[in-house]
């Protein structure tokens, strides 16, 4: 693995950056203990929120996940005996709320392939996708249909597709970078923005779903690698703690806060 450029001291100027956080969706998650192949939460239930993020590079758009699909809009969330999903707007009407149409998204970033990260993606056929090499792999094999279909529109002989494997800067510029942290999925990617007034900001993907997984070193039971777990954890710890990023934790409802309330985008 290359590293990545952070802040090149001779490279000309740096586009315009900006982050906007969107609100994907709501998951009422009622055996929390599928979250800890160790047994940490049972009996426990707890409410995760969905989010993607749009980043604005010059004159260039990056969607960072796309959360729940369509199917789930304006159903309710019920905190009870069993699990829960809901959504009550999508992204193209939140992109919408700043100017931002559809056609103008020009890549489209997923950090894995569970389904509250990819639902809306098939919505920006014209962008380029950039996802892991090893979670691409698994598109139209059996068991994998439900998500293979959701990617529909990068399956074709010259589809712009981007699979990526390692890091990936992913405008040439080390503004935004896709990070290599496998495990969860065979392709599972974090997110580094570097901007220019808040510093560094890591994305989780699903690295980790609780703040104290980076402590306990907590490993979902349906992870794809365990180890491969637990070194992204230390690598995605590490890396926070070495750039003195702000960390936000996709899932994490007190991490929504962090970052400007949509429409407002933090610079």
């Amino acid at each position: 693995m290359l590293p990545f450029p952070l802040f090149a001291a001779d490279a000309a100027p740096r586009p315009e950056l900006r982050l906007w956080r969107l609100d994907c969706g709501q998951l009422w998650t009622y055996n929390l203990d599928e979250l800890s192949d160790t047994r940490a939460y049972v009996g426990q239930s707890k409410l995760f929120v969905g989010s993607c993020y749009l980043i604005r590079h010059g004159d260039e758009y990056l969607l960072w996940d796309t959360g729940l699909s369509r199917e789930y809009l304006g159903k309710p969330l019920v905190r009870g005996k069993e699990d829960s999903t809901a959504l009550s707007t999508t992204v193209v009407e939140q992109l919408a709320r700043i100017g931002v149409k559809p056609a103008q998204i020009s890549r489209v970033g997923i950090s894995h392939y569970h389904f509250d990260h990819i639902g809306q993606a098939a919505e920006f056929p014209q962008a380029t996708l950039l996802i892991g090499a090893g979670d691409y792999a698994v598109l139209g094999t059996p068991g994998h249909e439900a998500r293979t279909k959701q990617f529909m529109p990068w399956l074709g002989k010259d589809a712009k597709v981007e699979k990526v494997r390692g890091d990936l800067d992913v405008f040439g510029d080390g503004s935004v970078v896709m990070l290599d942290l496998p495990g969860h999925t065979p392709g599972h990617h974090g997110l580094l923005v570097n901007l220019s007034k808040r510093g560094p900001i890591l994305l989780s993907g699903d690295v980790v779903h609780l703040h104290e997984n980076l402590d306990t070193h907590g490993v979902p039971s349906f992870n794809t690698d365990r180890a491969q777990s637990l070194a992204s954890m230390d690598r995605f710890a590490e890396l926070a703690k070495n750039l003195k990023a702000t960390v936000i934790i996709q899932h994490e409802e007190a991490d929504v806060g962090k970052l400007p309330v949509f429409p407002e985008g933090a610079e």
